[in-house]
């Protein structure tokens, strides 16, 4: 991967003479290496222009003004989008969500950010790049609004730290009783999926291997998403702090954060932070503890690929293969990265067990609900005044949360992202909690002026997009579900296309390989049981869509006006 970077960013595409070369370096064949390059969004068969610009296809951009900025984008450069300018000066792309859902209209030029566009700061940004000004030197600083932590005491991640305060404990506790703290806080995954993150490490610990691995996977791509964004802009130390404690406990001395490319412009300042950390002994060899031990961290940058946001699939897009998720045989606990045990956590779980620690398991668990303790980080972006991160307690009522945000008129709300749960007004009673509405991290606020399927249209178009292939039922399930949305729109659908959506949905949902699949189809779903009215009015029935010509029945009345005029002559 890294080679394939180098060569992209230097020649900005990878031709077949590349190909050629780096499969015959790695020993692979040309077609092996061809099906990595061309699975990633950002590696590129033909020149992508010297300035390449992606622009967000996500629905949070479209509903602030996308297709304004892409007009303006246009006419600044002369080319559609798709297309790359006949001196190759410019290339212009569209791209899935980008992490900035709290400032879009964004972009990313060469991979620096550009936030809340309008068509003169579009026309300001390429008058300057023409006249020799990078990217880096005129792109904008992502802004980390924080717009809530909970009071009494209970902020956990975005109070003050300092860094190295709670490595002290490395002294105090051996990995043992490192181990059993986290298994004691009950801190689970924040990512989404959940799982008890003690009992991962437990599990990764008691297998026997000379090399273990922690990995960081820094990339969130759910549509949405920016908190762990926020945590490597704000706290990076959190997570380096976390990842050694990670280690530390299992037995690693290997580390790795998985950066999605979209994060780029971060991965100067984390790797000055990591050097930061070697220089000063926290990184590398007998770092100092109850059990001096070996660890150090480096940063593998993604490419562009939702489902790289599933860990076997991540780990494979590490070793430099099509980043497609494996079967659940054998675990990454068990075998991992290069065949080892190896633990994979996301930012927002690494970011927490310095403060675990430090504050203490106690304290931690008198915050929250019982089956979800602490805190939880909520990405809030959509039809709301205040966007930007909430640090909640676990067990805030929604309707707390809609007020907070300073939303008006709301009709929905998309929790956990499009792959999660479509809530409606009667879920805004409920509380966030593991009792009751988890969330992985994407809160996206919907007003009554929004088409309910133009919505589930552009989240169909995203997991048809982002569907790595590898099993029929995500691949070909997911293409077909987005041409039944087609029907409805259009109003050419009925009662049977529902029943087909339901059906189809079953079989994607039981028999894909990985969560991607598995959700895909969930807010589809939640949809027609929520706002069942919207659907029945797009049927047929309903509609003054005349249904395609019938050439059996036509020939049928044919025949029946010639009879009937035959036998009037007659």
């Amino acid at each position: 991967m890294n080679v394939l970077w180098n060569i992209q960013k230097k020649r900005r595409y990878i031709s077949h003479d590349d190909i050629t070369k780096i499969a015959q370096e790695f020993n692979m064949s040309r077609m092996e290496l061809e099906g990595v390059v061309t699975f990633y969004h950002f590696f590129h068969r033909n020149d992508c222009g010297k300035y390449t610009i992606y622009i967000n296809e996500c629905i949070i951009s479209q509903f602030s003004g996308r297709d304004i900025i892409v007009d303006a984008f246009e006419d600044a450069i002369g080319v559609k989008v798709g297309h790359v300018t006949d001196d190759k000066m410019f290339g212009l792309f569209k791209s899935s969500c980008i992490g900035l859902s709290d400032q879009e209209p964004a972009c990313l030029i060469n991979f620096q950010p550009f936030t809340n566009l309008t068509p003169n700061k579009i026309k300001e940004i390429i008058s300057q790049i023409k006249k020799g000004k990078k990217p880096s030197q005129i792109c904008d600083t992502p802004k980390s609004v924080i717009q809530y932590t909970p009071g009494n005491g209970k902020t956990v991640f975005f109070k003050p730290y300092t860094i190295y305060s709670s490595l002290s404990l490395l002294k105090k506790y051996n990995p043992e009783e490192i181990l059993e703290e986290i298994k004691k806080s009950n801190l689970s995954g924040c990512g989404g999926a959940f799982f008890p993150t003690g009992l991962k490490w437990q599990f990764c610990r008691q297998n026997k291997s000379d090399q273990k691995y922690i990995i960081c996977n820094a990339d969130e791509g759910e549509p949405g998403t920016f908190k762990d964004r926020v945590l490597l802009e704000e706290h990076p130390e959190l997570l380096i702090e976390g990842m050694l404690f990670a280690a530390y406990a299992i037995g690693a001395s290997q580390g790795a954060i998985y950066l999605r490319a979209e994060y780029r412009y971060l991965k100067e300042k984390l790797e000055k932070l990591l050097s930061i950390y070697r220089d000063d002994g926290k990184l590398g060899k007998e770092i100092s503890a109850k059990i001096p031990f070996d660890f150090d961290i480096y940063i593998h940058l993604g490419a562009g690929a939702y489902v790289c946001g599933e860990e076997t699939a991540l780990i494979h897009s590490m070793e430099g293969k099509r980043g497609e998720p494996g079967t659940k045989e054998v675990f990454p606990v068990e075998k991992g990265f290069n065949g080892k045990p190896t633990v994979v956590n996301n930012v927002e779980t690494l970011c927490a067990v310095p403060r675990i620690l430090e504050i203490g398991t106690d304290s931690w668990l008198a915050i929250g609900t019982n089956k979800t303790t602490g805190t939880k980080l909520l990405s809030v972006s959509g039809d709301c005044k205040n966007k930007g991160i909430y640090e909640i307690e676990w067990g805030m009522n929604m309707r707390e949360l809609i007020n907070l945000t300073g939303a008006k008129d709301t009709k929905m709300i998309q929790f956990s992202g499009p792959s999660g749960e479509l809530l409606s007004e009667v879920d805004f009673d409920r509380n966030i909690s593991g009792e009751d509405l988890t969330c992985g991290g994407s809160v996206i606020i919907y007003n009554h002026k929004r088409d309910l399927l133009h919505i589930l249209k552009n989240y169909s178009n995203f997991f048809v997009e982002e569907s790595c292939g590898i099993c029929v039922p995500c691949r070909t399930g997911n293409f077909l579900l987005n041409k039944k949305i087609d029907k409805l729109i259009l109003g050419h659908a009925d009662e049977k296309d529902l029943k087909d959506i339901k059906e189809w949905s079953k079989i994607i949902k039981t028999t894909s390989r990985c969560g991607l699949g598995q959700m895909s189809s969930n807010s589809l779903n939640d949809a027609m049981k929520k706002f069942p009215e919207i659907f029945k009015q797009k049927l047929i029935e309903n509609t003054d869509y005349n249904e395609s010509f019938n050439l059996e029945k036509s020939v049928e009345e044919y025949d029946n006006i010639i009879n009937d005029l035959t036998s009037d002559y007659e």
